[in-house]
C-alpha cells in the first residue's frame, strides 16, 4: 500500500476552499461537512486537514495534536447532530481504505450515519 497523497482529490480542493461545502465543524486540525448525497438523516463526513490517505496513515504519521483533535471533532459531530449515545440511538460510522475498502477519495474520512436504523452493515457473501 502507498500512502502516496494526491492533493489535486475533492477534500483537497475542499480544504483549500476550491469546492464549496456544507460546513457542520471546523477545528484547528479537521473539517467536517454535509454529505452531498446522504445515505440517512445524519449523514456527515469527517476530514483531517492534513494530508493522509487513510486512518492506518493518519494514526502512524499525525502528530498528537492532530489525532486527538480529529477524534474528539468526529464525537462532537454526534453530539451536535443528535445520534451520540447520550443524546440519541447511535449511528455508524464507517472509514473505507484502498481498492478493497472500495475508498473513492483518497482523503481519510469517516462517514457518520445515523437518525434512523440503519440495518447490519454487510451480509455474508
Amino acid at each position: 500500500m502507498s500512502y502516496a497523497y494526491d492533493d489535486q482529490n475533492i477534500f483537497a480542493k475542499i480544504l483549500r476552499g476550491e469546492i464549496p461545502n456544507t460546513t457542520v465543524l471546523e477545528t484547528e486540525h479537521s473539517l467536517a461537512f454535509r454529505d452531498l448525497y446522504p445515505q440517512a438523516p445524519t449523514h456527515v463526513l469527517v476530514i483531517p486537514k492534513g494530508p493522509y490517505v487513510s486512518y492506518d496513515h493518519f494514526a502512524s504519521e499525525a502528530s498528537e495534536a492532530e489525532i486527538v483533535d480529529y477524534t474528539r471533532a468526529i464525537a462532537e459531530v454526534c453530539r451536535m447532530e443528535g445520534v451520540a449515545l447520550t443524546a440519541g440511538d447511535g449511528f455508524r460510522m464507517i472509514s473505507n481504505a484502498g481498492s478493497d475498502g472500495v475508498q473513492d477519495v483518497p482523503h481519510l474520512h469517516v462517514h457518520i450515519l445515523g437518525g434512523r436504523p440503519l440495518g447490519r452493515m454487510l451480509a455474508k457473501a
